[in-house]
């Protein structure tokens, strides 16, 4: 990497993890530090979101035995400094966002400092610096959970962002870690083009991008990472799915529609009907899964536009990696089984969630469309500061753990150089 820094930033959200501890905690472990290894990154970036999963009055204390994995592992023992924030105070359920940012410094580097958002002035990085709870007084982090009004028909969310301030030879930049809103019903995802769940998220995230620009501070490259919850078109979508079908609207006794069936026009009626797709507020069941699944999804992204509405003011690499879908929440417990590993018939870089039932361990879960939900942004001056190497692939923006199970998320992460700044 020559005088530039090699960086490895990694979102992940990990909520599923602690309804299910134990192998896939282990597999998610051992992945990432795989990748560590593999890149030699001098400065590390996880943002992590759902602590404590949906449960976490009940998991907390094993999200907090997940990250202690991590901080004290033994292939972590050459990043001799670390900053760690995570709000995992449930009962301030006013300021909840269940959002964790943890940074390691590897030993050789020497020229980093982080920013006091107090003292409005950056100071030299040293020791392990932890912080956990509300986070309230901390100066070296800014914490904000979305206002109501962002989704008012949900009594609360954890939704939220938080953000650092690093300079790392002479180039400053921000970080951070963000979770947005998602979609609660597929049928009304399919009532209009943008959705009113992604108009939600286009709301926040702005919120976040002005935040974050504004004169409180001196405005600095950024990279925004964290589970964005970005869905497909979804109308878009599903109009171009049902072009050969005959669709139907099954509505229920107050006139709701809670069905949405498209059947194959052109099949010989001899026989029963072939339903090409069946969509209802948690579910979504396409027979022709080979357009989700072949060339990582690629045909997919055509649909996938709500970055675009962004293209102002940040960026992003290319897409390489395949979509994910998100599944239902199962009552709990769930025996580890029921996220098993996919047997051959299946490519093995799908980041598709399996079935919750156990008895069905490489079936997957029909309950969303796709979509490519945890992402890497940046500014477009962030996008400058990345070095790049001719005829050589020095920036890697990928998915973790592709062959094995990471839970119903796979972790995406972002290996690049990071310039310095002329000194």
């Amino acid at each position: 990497m020559g005088t530039h820094t090699a960086v490895l930033l990694v979102t992940a959200n990990v909520g599923s993890l602690f309804d299910h501890v134990g192998e896939i905690e282990s597999q998610w472990l051992r992945e990432f530090f795989k990748t560590v290894q593999v890149y030699k990154p001098r400065f590390v970036a996880l943002h992590f979101q759902e602590v404590g999963g949906k449960d976490y009055m009940i998991n907390m204390s094993h999200a907090e035995n997940f990250l202690w994995k991590i901080e004290s592992s033994e292939e972590m023992r050459e990043f001799d400094r670390a900053c760690i924030y995570v709000d995992n105070n449930f009962k301030a359920a006013e300021n909840f966002t269940a959002l964790g940012s943890m940074y390691f410094i590897h030993k050789s580097l020497k020229n980093i400092y982080q920013y006091d958002f107090s003292l409005k002035d950056f100071k030299a990085v040293s020791g392990n610096n932890k912080y956990v709870g509300m986070l309230d007084g901390v100066t070296t982090v800014v914490k904000e959970k979305f206002p109501k009004n962002f989704w008012p028909d949900f009594k609360w969310s954890r939704k939220g962002y938080m953000r650092t301030r690093w300079i790392i030879h002479n180039q400053g930049f921000d970080l951070v870690n963000v979770h947005l809103f998602h979609d609660a019903s597929n049928l009304i995802a399919c009532n209009e083009s943008p959705s009113v769940y992604s108009g939600n998220r286009k709301k926040a995230l702005r919120y976040v991008i002005n935040r974050i620009s504004d004169s409180s501070y001196t405005p600095l490259p950024f990279f925004l990472f964290g589970d964005f919850n970005f869905r497909l078109d979804t109308l878009s979508l599903v109009q171009n799915l049902s072009r050969s079908a005959d669709i139907q609207m099954v509505k229920d006794s107050s006139n709701e529609v809670e069905k949405i069936i498209c059947e194959d026009k052109d099949h010989d009626h001899k026989v029963a009907k072939v339903v090409l797709l069946h969509i209802e507020t948690k579910h979504f069941a396409y027979l022709h899964q080979a357009i989700f699944r072949e060339d990582n999804g690629r045909a997919l992204l055509k649909y996938d536009k709500e970055v675009a509405a962004f293209h102002d003011v940040i960026t992003e690499e290319e897409i390489t990696f395949p979509p994910r879908c998100v599944p239902r929440r199962a009552p709990r417990p769930l025996s580890p089984l029921s996220l098993a590993l996919p047997d051959s018939s299946v490519p093995p870089s799908l980041s598709y969630p399996y079935s919750e039932d156990y008895t069905k361990p490489t079936q997957y879960m029909n309950t969303r469309c796709p979509s490519w939900c945890d992402r890497i942004l940046m500014s477009h001056s962030a996008c400058l500061i990345i070095h790049r190497e001719e005829g050589e692939r020095s920036v890697v923006y990928n998915t973790l753990g592709s062959t094995v199970c990471m839970g119903d998320h796979k972790p995406v992460f972002l290996f690049f150089a990071l310039k310095s700044n002329g000194h």
